[in-house]
């Protein structure tokens, strides 16, 4: 870089590209690049899932067990008494040809180790299909 001292040309126009700029952008951005890239190539390559929401279609058939906030459970809305008795009562539905499907409606304020405890059940006795009812988004919520 030249530097002009004295009055020489002073009002002049600057005929040289100030490149200090450039190479600063330039070297912010291959910073950024090498700390991004390691990140994106070291993903799993999976195929992920469509997710969408169907309507639930309650057929008479299936078993509806809901859990309160203090962890009662309930068979198609009668109060269940205990671990065991929930069993029983999967264990003879689990046997039935074609299997009900079991639906869990699981109260906001539950823990999660009361819906747990049902799902365990569920596994325990043999039931395939299990899911859980959920309330859909209301748009702009």
């Amino acid at each position: 870089m030249s530097m002009t001292v004295g009055d020489k040309d002073a009002d002049g126009v600057m005929n040289e590209i100030n490149t200090t700029p450039l190479v600063d952008v330039m070297l912010v951005l291959l910073i950024i690049f090498l700390i991004t890239i390691p990140v994106v190539i070291t993903t799993v390559p999976v195929t992920l899932p469509k997710a969408t929401n169907q309507a639930t279609v309650t057929k008479p058939e299936n078993v509806v067990i809901a859990v309160d906030a203090n962890g009662n459970v309930y068979w198609n809305a009668v109060q269940v008494e205990g671990p065991t008795a929930l069993s029983e009562k999967l264990a003879a539905v689990a046997v039935l040809d074609p299997q009900p499907e079991v639906h869990i409606r699981g109260d906001k304020a539950a823990r999660y180790e009361f819906v747990g405890r049902v799902v365990v059940a569920c596994q325990r006795v043999g039931i395939v299909k299990v899911g859980f009812i959920t309330e859909p988004l209301r748009p702009g919520a």
